[in-house]
Parts: C-alpha cells; structure tokens; sequence
C-alpha cells in the first residue's frame, strides 16, 4: 500500500458511523477529516459542488446521475441509512382515504421528487398495492421552510404531473389548509405533531404494515449508500475495498452493542430484547451490507426509478458500484 492519503468523509453519525467518525475504526492508508451532517446538506454539497472525497449519498440520486452518465461518485456496497417508509406517508383523514387505494390520482407533496424515501414510496405504493403512482399529481417543496428544490436537475417525460409549489408555500402550510391531500417524507410535519390539523398517517400501525411489506418482499429499503469520488477511485484502487471494511468493521460493532445488557449501549429499556426480535423477523444479520446480498434490492430501485421517469434508461446493478467490491462480503 502507498503512503498514506488525506481524504475528507461526510456522513451522518449513527452507530454505524460513530466508529469511524471518533476513531475506533481506521482506514488503512487514509488519514480522514470526517465530517458529521445532514443528509440534505451533505447530498447537495456532494452532487453540486463534489465536496467531499467519500460521502454518503442518496441512492435515489445516485442512481438518476448513474445513468445519465455524469456520476461524480462511484458507489461502495455500504448502506448506512435504510428505512421501512410506510410510517413516512401523511394524509388529510377528511378526503375518503382509508387504504393506499385511494391515494389515486390525488395531490400529495414530496420535498423532492428524486428522494430516495419518495422513490419507495412511489415503487411500493406501484408494485405492492397497485396504485398507479403516474395518475398523481406530485408537488415538491420544503416541507416546513420555504424554497426547496431537487439536489440535481431532473428531466422528466412530459406526462409527469410533476411540480414544485410556489415561493411562499410549505408542504406542511398546504397539508394544513388542505391545497393537497397527502405528502411523503421522512419527516412528519408540524401540523400532524401539533394535532393542529386532521392529518394522520396513513398507516398507524405502521410497524404491522412494514414487517408484512418486509415478509412479502424481503426488502429493507436501502436509502443511502457510501461513494468515492471517481478520481479517486481510479488513482487508488485499493480504496474501495479498503472503506468497504472499515464501514463493515464499523457496523459489526453497532451491532454486537445491541446484545450488551451489563451496561445498556443505547437508551431503551428493553434493547436487547428488541434486537432479538427483530433478528427472528429478518434473520441474522438484519443490516446487511456487501453487493451479492442487495443486489435484487438495488435492481428493484433501478426499476423504480424507471418507472418515475427519473432514469430514462435500465442499468445494471453493478454500474451503481466499484468492481473492486463487488465480490466483497463483511
């Protein structure tokens, strides 16, 4: 191995970050300036302005710029944040809706269009209850703070009911007023916290909904996946195996520390217990990283996206990602 390089790392601190962002977790060869943020920070400054040297990404977006071909970033088989989104739809409990039926052709909000969370909403609400998810009219914007706008241009077929609301709105203020009937998004809005509104989820037991989702499917929807500037990747081609074990390193840890009950690693009554539940539903390794083992997950967003018109054309899993690691297992 070279000596050793200076790369800058943003991503959001989770326990499976945290051991690589204090430390715990080194990557051999690398000295990393790490770099804790937001998702919606840290996507824009990547994708714009190609900020940072390995940065966390959304797999929505990477997917658009992937196969449009002018991907700033090569991917990395490491899904830091995945995320069951059936809890992330909101809706007006006065329009008639009971069931994802009944969203049809109505008005529901998204931040952005391209969003990962908005892209399995649109492929579950599609493929697994069949609501023509093109016959709605989709509106994006911020959800509680004017302006707002996709991280990349998109270029849509014109048949998209697609379109950002105005300068001075809020997905949340329409939500309220009732200008539209639903939104998505990973966070709830104020209206429906505050109870200021007749807004709910559309599914309140959404745990039932997502586990029956995760039974029928075998999908634990991937959001984000770590990248490495393509550059770099083609000046160091040891890199990419090299992050893809020190991420792998870094979740094995998170995990072993849901099983610790001498001194609780977290703060849930119950921890441990929960995590065996959860592993009875899911298997044994619920957070699985590595390409071979996601591969269908990813061909099923790539297929999404197709269908949003958000990527004019198919590509292969593989393109999403380094050769390098293709093979790589924890």
């Amino acid at each position: 191995m070279p000596e050793t390089i200076r790369l800058t790392l943003a991503c959001t601190s989770s326990d499976r970050t945290r051991p690589i962002l204090d430390g715990r977790v080194d990557v051999p060869g690398v000295t990393l300036t790490v770099l804790p943020g937001e998702p919606e920070d840290i996507f824009r400054r990547a994708l714009r302005d190609r900020a940072f040297d390995v940065t966390e990404l959304s797999m929505g977006s990477h997917i658009v710029t992937t196969a449009r071909g002018d991907a700033p970033y090569i991917g990395i088989p490491v899904f830091p944040s995945r995320s069951f989104r059936h809890s992330a739809i909101y809706i007006r409990t006065d329009r008639g809706i009971r069931m994802a039926a009944d969203l049809a052709g109505r008005r529901i909000g998204l931040p952005e269009y391209q969003q990962t969370a908005a892209l399995w909403v649109r492929g579950i609400l599609r493929e697994h209850y069949g609501v023509d998810t093109r016959g709605i009219a989709w509106r994006t914007g911020g959800m509680e703070e004017t302006g707002g706008s996709e991280r990349v241009a998109l270029k849509l077929p014109p048949e998209m009911d697609v379109k950002p609301i105005g300068p001075t709105e809020t997905l949340n203020g329409l939500l309220a007023s009732g200008e539209i009937d639903a939104v998505v998004g990973p966070r709830p809005p104020s209206c429906f916290l505050s109870r200021s509104a007749p807004v709910d989820r559309l599914y309140p037991d959404y745990r039932s909904e997502e586990e029956a989702y995760f039974r029928a499917s075998g999908f634990f929807p991937i959001m984000h996946c770590v990248a490495l500037r393509k550059e770099l990747a083609a000046e160091h081609p040891w890199l990419p195996l090299e992050l893809f074990r020190a991420f792998a390193r870094a979740r094995a840890m998170a995990v072993a520390d849901l099983s610790m009950v001498n001194v609780l690693r977290a703060s849930l009554p119950w921890i441990a217990a929960e995590a065996e539940a959860q592993t009875k539903i899911m298997g044994g390794d619920p957070w699985p990283y590595g390409f071979r083992r996601n591969r269908d997950e990813v061909a099923a967003m790539i297929r999404f996206a197709v269908a949003d018109g958000l990527a004019a054309r198919e590509i292969a899993p593989e393109d999403l990602f380094h050769p390098s690691v293709l093979d790589a297992v924890p």
